[in-house]
């Protein structure tokens, strides 16, 4: 801002106009050096960093610009762990947001994508205005809904195959490991895997919660890792990880677990910040249509996706595929509003959800 200092003169007061005078060429230098000082921070905070969720705790999220500066808006995203998220790595690879973004406003926009280790931190991060839009279970994504974190769920993007691997013999079903002392690896405790569980230990005739305290929370890599090693007894995950496991001759299958909630049903949803989708609706459009142009891609071309994935995903290009062809890419969602009933009967959350229609923005369709 500019100031401007009037001072009225005083007839007969030389001594007094030249301190005067003397003092307005201070403060206009003053001013001047801390305008230069700001605009050198501000062109050093606008330096993007990639690829890791420190990059954006220190941003403002999206519909930030710098309209004098001409500065990019922009993104920032959190994604998890798993070939659940394989669309995203065509969204990246391929630049679809950045491209859309350009040629919808003439703007740029600068993506930042943020690998995080649970549906909780993404949490934390939208709430604390770090993040725009997050990729997690959709348990999480329900519970964050609820609590008000401030998002809604824009899409879905994958259905994928759980299990729960055991490397103990004598553990043979939920009978032997309810009241011992054997820990089960998920990803937190309120994941969707966590809620996979208490569903599994329903339909077997158990309380939800009779393997709360087993549960010890991992990231999918370091609980695959741990079950391998012999710290843990037991892992429940999603591919491509149950899927690696169940190819070791040394691992079994907890069979309740992979029937508790199908490949069709949703696991992986977006969740986009109320504040994005309010204040940049250009934006949240380019998001959403990125993000079925890049499921699409999945669909229709999965050889070719498989040649980029893979590199994200640290597979073969041939297991790759493979691994793609036994998910389910989609953004259309598919039991979302039956799970959260499931969490709000078994108190995983405090407010249940009317409707469908409370978890969602207007433009998701499912249920």
């Amino acid at each position: 801002m500019l100031y401007k200092n009037k001072f009225k003169k005083r007839k007969g007061d030389s001594i007094m106009k030249k301190h005067l005078r003397l003092l307005a060429v201070c403060l206009g230098i003053a001013v001047l050096a801390a305008g230069c000082g700001n605009s050198g921070q501000a062109q050093e905070a606008s330096k993007g960093q990639e690829g890791t969720s420190q990059d954006a705790a220190g941003q403002d999220g999206a519909a930030q610009a710098d309209s004098a500066g001409g500065e990019a808006v922009t993104l920032n995203i959190a994604y998890q762990y798993g070939l659940a998220y394989a669309p995203l790595s065509i969204v990246k690879e391929q630049e679809l947001i950045e491209k859309a973004y350009e040629e919808a406003t003439g703007d740029q926009v600068k993506v930042t994508w943020n690998q995080m280790s649970s549906g909780a931190d993404i949490n934390t991060g939208i709430s604390a205005g770090s993040i725009d839009a997050g990729f997690m279970g959709v348990g999480p994504a329900v519970t964050g809904v609820t609590k008000g974190v401030g998002y809604k769920i824009f899409t879905n993007l994958s259905g994928q195959e759980h299990g729960m691997m055991s490397n103990d013999e004598n553990i043979k079903s939920f009978d032997d490991l309810i009241g011992s002392s054997n820990q089960i690896a998920l990803v937190n405790i309120g994941s969707f895997q966590h809620i996979l569980l208490a569903m599994a230990l329903e339909n077997a005739g158990h309380d939800p919660h009779a393997l709360d305290s087993n549960i010890v929370a991992m990231a999918h890599p370091d609980g695959m890792a741990a079950l391998e090693s012999g710290n843990v007894s037991c892992h429940l995950t999603s591919s491509p990880y149950i899927f690696k496991e169940r190819e070791e001759g040394n691992l079994h299958e907890i069979q309740d677990v992979a029937d508790a909630w199908g490949v069709d049903g949703s696991f992986i949803v977006g969740v986009a910040s109320e504040k994005m989708h309010d204040d940049n609706p250009e934006l949240y459009q380019v998001l959403c249509g990125a993000i079925k142009e890049a499921v699409d891609f999945m669909n229709e071309s999965p050889e070719e996706a498989a040649k980029i994935t893979c590199e994200f995903d640290g597979n073969s290009e041939a297991d790759e595929l493979a691994y793609i062809q036994k998910s389910k890419y989609s953004i259309e969602t598919s039991g979302v509003f039956e799970l959260a009933s499931f969490m709000a009967r078994t108190e995983f959350i405090e407010n249940a959800p009317k409707a469908y229609e409370d978890l969602v923005f207007d433009n998701v369709t499912g249920d």
